[in-house]
């Protein structure tokens, strides 16, 4: 069969595979729909927790950054995992004993503030909503190429899948989904990896084959031969970084902090019974998305050498077009890639130069890996299959914490506490619809690339929810006037510096502009560090939280019988 039969194949098979849990775990009660009754093993949590959080940004889109960026992509692994470490050490027990659906629940109880409760679900949503935007791009991405459709209609597609299983199971079918979606991405993810490792290097772990000497030129290791493709296209040398310190300090502690405050993340740890599992769900899923985030650099080294090799020619002269391989057609067709003959003599040339003719969308290059790597057909489908599995696990979660703050925070707890549960899950499930159909726009006109939109998300939950949730568990005397006006002040000049920079004038998007050499991927750790001054000055200048408050803070940190868990 060929490639766009396997991919029917593989993908079709996975749909089913997914529609047929969510009808199997199917929401009947609230507690179902937002928490799946918390009920769920720790290890399946941990499988949907890394489903969950290894979005279509860490499938496609980061072994693709890498791969362009060389050493300075390497901010992203560590922010990332480093991140997903602060919250499970620092925030995920404390907010399980808290025993609350959703972050919004969260802060306005511990802020005692139906006005802090609607800010936390504002900022949820425009995090929310910013990160979603990636994840249908991503669906887009792969469908535009394996099923030979346009995006919009790639988009589409993806929406009807999420919005089927989303709306009818909520997290009880989005759990059991996105432990079968973890299951298809990683295995989709390494395989493709491992034969190109044996092919490249003669080294089964891609992690040992990245460091390894090349089959093909005994003495020469892939770093080295990376540097010297590099430096001779005119790139800077893969293994040298060009971005400035600050840049990169403040990049990778926004993507740790925001990891940290990703309410779609967060909810996961109300959906096991005990404190306890929090923990070990926790230590799990840090081990799942670990074997997929110690892959990335290998598959990023072996996909760049083999582009550069496969459109330059073994001869590094540029292979003629009429001779070029049929991933470059068909990736062509996409408009994701793109050839100019400047010269007129016929022949492809990518560098960083004047020379260069090829223009490469860097979202297509694990996609693509198994293509120029010539692997069998069913394995460039799986990796179609697994790309589409790693952004509607991520969308799904997304349109949760989206229905869940506007049927439950904004709705239940504020506006109409007289609803009853049935018309709550209806409510539920009318904003994950409307959600969905917001979400394909933003896939269809996304305002960057997937990881790079994944990294405003950061940023804006960095600046928004982490001061809030972090001096709501380890500083009792911050009141309501504090968080509130921290929150606001964090995610407004974040999403500012971003907005003007990315869509009033992108010309001006170059570090000579930024304030303090700090790129809009990063600024949500001054966005973070303004949260945080604001609201201990206010805090300050208005007293602190009543002293029932401060006991309740007190006994979550410090609780009598640790194991068990606050049931709602």
């Amino acid at each position: 069969m060929d490639i766009q039969s396997w991919t029917f194949v593989i993908v079709g098979l996975s749909f089913a595979l997914y529609i047929g849990i969510a009808i199997w775990a199917r929401a009947s009660t609230t507690s179902d729909f937002y928490v799946a009754s918390g009920g769920v093993h720790p290890i399946a949590n941990g499988m949907a927790t890394a489903a969950d959080w290894m979005s279509a940004a860490s499938f496609i889109s980061m072994a693709g950054l890498i791969s362009f960026m060389g050493y300075d992509g390497g901010v992203y692994l560590m922010g990332w995992t480093g991140g997903y470490v602060l919250l499970a050490l620092c925030l995920a027990p404390y907010l399980r004993k808290f025993g609350k659906f959703t972050v919004p629940d969260f802060i306005g109880d511990r802020y005692y503030s139906q006005t802090a409760r609607t800010v936390a679900v504002f900022c949820a949503i425009f995090v929310s909503f910013t990160y979603v935007a990636g994840q249908m791009r991503g669906v887009g991405v792969v469908f535009s190429r394996f099923l030979e459709v346009e995006i919009i209609w790639g988009v589409i597609i993806g929406m009807g899948v999420v919005f089927f299983y989303a709306v009818l199971g909520g997290m009880k079918g989005i759990t059991y989904t996105q432990v079968a979606q973890y299951c298809v991405l990683i295995f989709a993810y390494m395989v493709p990896a491992i034969f190109i490792s044996i092919m490249m290097t003669g080294h089964l772990l891609p992690q040992i084959g990245f460091g390894a000497e090349l089959i093909q030129e005994p003495g020469v290791y892939l770093l080295d031969k990376l540097d010297g493709l590099s430096e001779a296209l005119g790139f800077s040398a893969y293994t040298d970084g060009s971005k400035s310190t600050i840049d990169i300090f403040f990049i990778t502690a926004a993507l740790m902090v925001g990891t940290a405050g990703l309410p779609h993340v967060i909810v996961r740890f109300f959906t096991v019974p005990k404190v306890r599992d929090a923990r070990k769900s926790a230590g799990w899923a840090l081990l799942f998305i670990a074997i997929l985030y110690t892959t990335a650099p290998a598959v990023a080294g072996f996909a760049r050498v083999n582009m550069i090799e496969t459109i330059n020619g073994a001869d590094g002269l540029g292979t003629p077009y009429v001779e070029a391989p049929s991933w470059i057609a068909n990736w062509e067709q996409t408009g994701l890639i793109s050839w100019s003959d400047h010269n007129g003599d016929g022949r492809m040339f990518y560098a960083a130069d004047e020379r260069n003719e090829m223009v490469v969308d860097r979202d297509i290059m694990v996609l693509a890996n198994p293509e120029i790597a010539n692997l069998p057909a069913w394995v460039i489908a799986l990796v179609a299959a697994g790309g589409v599995a790693a952004a509607l696990s991520t969308s799904a979660g997304l349109l949760l914490v989206i229905s869940t703050s506007v049927s439950h925070d904004l709705l239940k707890r504020n506006l109409m506490p007289q609803i009853t549960e049935r018309q709550e899950l209806f409510y539920a499930r009318l904003a994950a619809g409307v959600s969905v159909c917001i979400a394909g726009y933003l896939g269809v006109h996304p305002p960057g690339f997937v990881a790079q939109v994944v990294a405003f998300a950061f940023g804006l939950a960095a600046s928004s929810f982490f001061p809030a949730i972090i001096l709501g568990i380890f500083y009792k005397k911050m009141n309501k006037e504090g968080a509130i006006a921290g929150m606001v002040s964090g995610i407004t000049f974040t999403a500012a510096y971003i907005i003007y920079f990315k869509f009033i004038d992108p010309a001006a998007n170059t570090s000579e502009h930024w304030l303090l050499g700090i790129s809009p991927e990063g600024i949500g750790t001054l966005g973070m560090l303004l949260n945080f001054v604001v609201a201990l000055l206010v805090n300050r200048l208005t007293g602190n939280a009543p002293e029932e408050i401060q006991d309740m803070v007190e006994s979550i940190r410090y609780p009598r019988g640790a194991g068990d868990a606050i049931n709602h």
